[in-house]
């Protein structure tokens, strides 16, 4: 049997930490590709998250890295993805943003996707595109019906894309609900029925549409309890700085204005400091009620304005 020389036990020495040292940055690096959401925080730790949405023009890249590095140094549990609809699932900037927060920023993207526009091909190229890039968390959504764009016949329904996902990989998979009813749908009942499809469809967890009422949301989860939805439900909440911006998305999704906040509304509307700093106490109030009720996360609609997400999650940083 051949002796080793010192130098040979040494140099054996270093290739093999060399090698554990690369077989524990690969598995750091798989660990980190293979985050799904449901398995990254306890169930007791509470938390906060974000939306954002891809810029629609290429110059605007560089302000999304500016809210981006401001967005993450409040160390979200997550960062949502919005996706446009229409556009090619090959050259969609979902992804790229998706694959800058994972890799560039370390915190873990949530992939927006709606279905309603594309057919299974294309969500298969999709989807294996999200594995190559380490990505595992999708927020399956049907999507909003547009007259400029046909539909497709392969999904009608978003539990029609969860069901479709879960044979497609593990894919951690959030569903979107609505407090006070999907607008298609025709009374609160006929909206839980819905919901307990989507759920039964593979739905890991739920992310509710804006509200501005929290007894609206607590009810819904009353609903949900008596529905056999036992799935996480996240509060959705978006700060309101423009008048026109806010009734504009509320008549799209839904929402009731409560009349305390419409008293907002019209008293700062032409006072864009004194609405600002009404909406974000407005905001900030209820994120503390759902905390003090119990609540352990909460989703943040940003709008892409990182001043106004910084603001709500330093006014809460001490409850979580």
């Amino acid at each position: 049997m051949r002796k080793f020389s010192g130098g040979d036990e040494k140099d054996r020495e270093t290739g093999e930490n060399e090698e554990i040292g690369e077989n524990r940055k690969y598995r750091i690096k798989e660990e980190r590709e293979q985050m799904k959401l449901t398995e990254q925080r306890p169930e007791d730790k509470r938390g906060l998250s974000f939306e954002i949405y891809p810029p629609k023009h290429d110059s605007y890249l560089k302000d999304i890295d500016e809210t981006l590095g401001i967005l993450c140094e409040l160390k979200p549990d997550y960062i949502s993805i919005t996706f446009g609809a229409g556009g090619s699932l090959d050259d969609n900037r979902t992804l790229e943003i998706a694959g800058k927060i994972k890799n560039e920023y370390h915190v873990e993207p949530l992939v927006h996707m709606s279905c309603l526009h594309y057919t299974k091909e294309d969500v298969d190229r999709f989807t294996e595109k999200m594995k190559e890039n380490g990505l595992q968390n999708i927020l399956a959504l049907r999507g909003d019906r547009r007259q400029d764009i046909p539909e497709k016949r392969d999904f009608c329904h978003a539990s029609d894309l969860t069901a479709y996902l879960k044979t497609k990989g593990d894919f951690c998979i959030a569903g979107a609900c609505y407090p006070e009813g999907h607008p298609e749908s025709r009374d609160v009942v006929d909206d839980i029925r819905s919901l307990k499809t989507k759920v039964d469809a593979g739905d890991d967890f739920l992310i509710s549409q804006l509200f501005f009422d929290n007894q609206v949301f607590f009810d819904f989860r009353e609903r949900c309890r008596i529905a056999d939805i036992n799935v996480p439900v996240t509060p959705g909440i978006i700060p309101v700085i423009n008048k026109s911006q806010i009734e504009r998305m509320v008549t799209l999704c839904g929402a009731t204005l409560p009349k305390k906040f419409q008293k907002i509304l019209n008293r700062y509307q032409d006072n864009k400091d004194a609405l600002f700093d009404a909406g974000m106490t407005y905001a900030l109030n209820q994120m503390i009620d759902l905390l003090a009720s119990g609540i352990t996360e909460i989703h943040l609609y940003t709008m892409n304005n990182a001043k106004v997400a910084k603001h709500l999650a330093e006014g809460i940083r001490n409850l979580l």
